[in-house]
């Protein structure tokens, strides 16, 4: 088997591990298949409040897809379709997750590592971490779904930057062009992220997850957005013992403890 993807649990926050080390944690196609296995493993579980993608080791978070695979399972029309239809699924379950959902990057973070980074909430990176998106050095065609979801982070122009010049942006530079939130010493990186997540996690599930909710909607035309569902999704915290419990807490002066109900 070429790697593998690994389900951790520490507490209240979920770890999903790229582990191909021998490739930089390049995703070979079975990692693509056993990444919408890892998402629905921590979506089902109730004890798990935000999940965290990362790469094993700190030389990479992914470093694309394992291009040594790509004669035998992406070249061809047909081929190149079944291929986008597993990492398209792949994509979609990291993406439709409905617990917040964090990429802690070191290292190289290249092509479909940019990609499956983008699907998370919030992106951190170690000062030695590399992006780039190097499809014009290799001939490939992007999904319209690809690019769609880099152009709203970045904005148009910074991602035709990314694949015109197919180049390394160090992670100053993809600050500066908001592909990350926070840029951390890499001794620092693990720390912090784990902070931060046990902190998401302390806080009500159910506001986060219709803040998540609502905020994906909004990057949708207006056209396409389902405002029934996300005024339920507002109605459902107001209603929740959460709520509740929220504001008995700040009258008692103490920490909530929230259930996600």
């Amino acid at each position: 088997m070429g790697g593998q993807v690994r389900v951790e649990r520490d507490g209240r926050v979920g770890w999903v591990v790229f582990d191909h080390p021998e490739r930089r944690n390049a995703i070979s196609g079975d990692m693509w298949r056993q990444i919408p296995e890892a998402a629905e493993t921590l979506a089902s579980d109730a004890s798990v409040r935000v999940v965290v993608m990362r790469g094993a080791g700190d030389r990479a978070f992914v470093s694309g897809a394992d291009i040594s695979e790509f004669e035998r399972t992406r070249t061809g029309a047909t081929a190149a379709a079944d291929y986008d239809a597993v990492s398209g699924r792949a994509f979609g379950a990291l993406a439709k997750l409905e617990k917040p959902l964090i990429a802690l990057i070191h290292g190289f973070c290249v092509g479909g590592g940019c990609a499956i980074a983008l699907t998370a909430d919030l992106r951190y990176a170690a000062a030695d971490a590399v992006f780039a998106i190097p499809a014009a050095r290799l001939g490939l065609g992007y999904a319209p779904a690809g690019l769609e979801a880099l152009a709203n982070v970045v904005g148009y122009s910074a991602a035709k930057e990314l694949f015109f010049t197919a180049r390394h942006f160090d992670a100053g530079e993809a600050l500066r062009m908001r592909l990350v939130n926070a840029v951390l010493p890499t001794s620092e990186l693990d720390a912090y992220v784990r902070e931060t997540a046990e902190t998401i996690a302390a806080n009500a599930p159910l506001t986060i997850r219709s803040v998540k909710r609502i905020v994906n909607e909004l990057v949708q035309p207006p056209s396409a957005r389902d405002p029934a569902a996300l005024a339920e999704s507002v109605r459902a915290c107001f209603e929740s013992d959460d709520y509740r419990e929220g504001v008995r807490a700040f009258l008692e002066k103490r920490r909530p403890e929230f259930r996600g109900r």
